[in-house]
């Protein structure tokens, strides 16, 4: 949640800044400021987006060469410029920003309130904040030493950036829970709750970890753990490009990200599938390949997008390496008492790879024993570093709030690793293998054709747009499908939507049916198509608005639907990944057509780093 921003060096900090925090608003937008010391702390904060802030400081005095600035999503304390970070501490000399959430804020807060602390907004932030000075006072130290003192008190996540009046040119950071990684260049440092606002700037990185504490100066940086020992940084070589966090003439980052999946799918299969020579390679799963053979079963553990992508791949798993497979909220995981044993498989998926119930749910699995293995897509994140192992997916940055190009490319990662297990392990036929990899090798070129067949999308969202309601059902490999075509129109378009299996319509769903209700049903050619087909005829016996995903040249089914959106034949395990770009699409049109911000949907934010 929740976007950080820091520089400190020889430009001018405001322009960096406020740069970061525009690539950074899809982490959250409800609010956005910035801090500048230059002798003397300026704050500057506002209610809503990062265009409202630049508006609101015309005229300011933005002189500095060290500031952090901050974009908000909620989490205590109403959007408004009272609770807009940068906070001020109560002596007014120390600015701080915060990324996540302090859980003992309230008995921190009580017991500065005994002290004659008194409060200008409703958030943790601030609390923490002046606890923070508190002890720096009590203690006589500097601010280094008092953010150390008061995190060893602290439960929660977080990732705070601190400008001191005392100490000019110096940001105090510190992280648990929530990703922070420091840019380094010559006679300056950059700080960003990811690489994007440094890009042009630097590629060199580092990636602070949990329970670390930097001190930031121009020519110097210095990481220590909470002991006050001190920390090599560990300095990695960035690999993603400025364009690939730039809309390249498209509306919307969203429209771009679908329009990209044929690229980065091929992305995710280069190096990796060779269907010439019937082999994938994938070295970070190779090392546990035995483990995994051998496993009596596989946890997928997820949240929202990438949940639905371990949907689909369980029933891949199951199919082709004969193991159990279980699919499990991170959210709910983590808080039950889960049977996990010694050898059992753990797959995280995540897009930014610091989703937090994800994360702590992968720690208390190995803890117990379990093969930690990461389905991730941003490289040097907090689950790939948790991880055993595992693989990165290559789709480059997904600015967009609504997942899209991750999910295509989660499914053909976890696709590979099926296909890998299931060929060591001698449950699938040689034939099949080879003719899978064949048929995953051209899903790009299918992912394409899918995009330059859906003129008709446009039209149809137009016609739906005013519909309260809709229904998206499917069966098997496509009934995953159906959730996620369900949660991108909810995202996007603020229309309710639930998703079923086909099947399942009967026994409830099916009440809801009128002559106003749009039924979206996942309808390829597989297995299940007959029934799904039978399933499309009950509704168009009760007037329900029937509109489907079928596989070109599929007339029969086409014409019992009124609106239909075309993908090529593929094998029903791959197909999801055709099947799901047009209702990416749907989405998206619905959204443009009823006047949505679809690159940041109300209430949402890109990277979840907070319960």
């Amino acid at each position: 949640m929740c976007g950080i921003v820091g520089y400190t060096g020889t430009r001018e900090a405001y322009p960096i800044i406020i740069k970061g925090l525009k690539r950074l608003e899809y982490r959250g937008y409800d609010s956005t400021g910035v801090a500048l010391l230059n002798g003397k702390l300026n704050v500057y904060k506002k209610k809503g987006k990062v265009a409202d802030l630049e508006e609101a400081v015309l005229g300011k005095n933005l002189h500095a060469h060290t500031g952090i600035g901050h974009t908000r999503w909620a989490t205590h304390g109403e959007p408004s410029d009272r609770n807009a970070h940068p906070h001020q501490s109560a002596g007014g000399k120390i600015a701080m920003i915060h990324n996540g959430i302090i859980e003992n804020y309230l008995q921190l807060k009580q017991d500065l309130s005994n002290k004659g602390y008194t409060f200008q907004s409703d958030t943790d932030t601030e609390v923490l904040l002046n606890f923070i000075e508190e002890i720096k006072k009590n203690n006589q130290c500097n601010l280094e030493e008092a953010v150390r003192i008061a995190l060893k008190r602290v439960t929660g996540a977080y990732v705070i950036l601190l400008l001191d009046e005392d100490d000019p040119g110096t940001i105090i950071a510190a992280r648990k829970g929530s990703p922070l990684v420091i840019g380094i260049g010559k006679g300056e440092h950059f700080l960003g709750s990811d690489a994007s606002p440094m890009l042009e700037y630097t590629k060199e990185v580092v990636y602070v970890n949990d329970y670390e504490l930097a001190i930031v100066k121009p020519d110097e940086l210095i990481l220590k753990n909470l002991g006050n020992e001190r920390v090599t940084p560990y300095i990695q070589k960035l690999d993603i490009e400025l364009a690939a966090i730039e809309k390249g003439g498209y509306e919307h980052f969203m429209l771009k990200e679908i329009h990209e999946q044929p690229q980065t799918i091929y992305d995710c299969l280069r190096g990796r599938l060779d269907a010439m020579e019937g082999t994938i390679t994938m070295s970070g799963i190779q090392q546990y390949a035995e483990q995994i053979v051998n496993a009596n079963r596989i946890v997928m553990i997820a949240c929202g997008t990438s949940w639905h992508a371990g949907l689909v791949a369980e029933y891949i798993f199951e199919e082709l390496c004969r193991i159990n497979v279980e699919v499990e909220y991170a959210s709910e995981f983590r808080y039950r008492n889960p049977v996990v044993h010694k050898g059992d498989v753990i797959i995280a998926i995540s897009q930014s790879g610091e989703t937090a119930d994800t994360l702590v749910a992968i720690e208390k699995a190995k803890e117990k024993g379990a093969i930690i293995l990461g389905v991730v897509n941003v490289v040097g994140s907090s689950i790939a570093r948790t991880s055993h192992g595992g693989a990165y997916t290559h789709a480059g940055p997904e600015i967009g709030v609504a997942s899209t190009k991750a999910f295509t490319a989660q499914l053909a990662v976890l696709t590979m690793i099926a296909l890998k297990i299931g060929y060591i392990k001698g449950t699938i036929e040689e034939e099949r293998y080879r003719y899978l990899l064949k048929e995953l090798q051209e899903i790009p070129e299918k992912v394409a054709w899918t995009l330059n067949h859906s003129d008709n999308i446009k039209a149809l969202a137009e016609k739906y747009k005013d519909a309260h309601d809709f229904l998206y059902l499917g069966r098997g490999y496509n009934f995953p499908v159906a959730l996620e075509g369900a949660l991108k129109l909810k995202e996007i378009s603020y229309i309710h939507a639930e998703g079923y299996p086909a099947a399942e319509m009967k026994h409830g769903p099916i009440a809801l049916v009128d002559d106003k209700l749009p039924v979206v049903f996942v309808a390829t050619k597989d297995a299940y198509h007959e029934k799904v087909v039978s399933n499309m005829q009950e509704i168009k016996a009760r007037k329900g608005k029937v509109i489907a995903v079928i596989t070109e040249g599929d007339e029969s089914t086409k014409a019992i639907c009124d609106d239909v959106m075309l993908v090529p034949e593929a094998d029903e395990i791959l197909a999801p990944m055709l099947s799901v770009v047009p209702l990416q699409l749907l989405a998206y049109y619905i959204g443009i057509a009823r006047g949505c911000d679809v690159d940041k949907p109300r209430n949402l934010a890109k990277s979840v780093t907070v319960e």
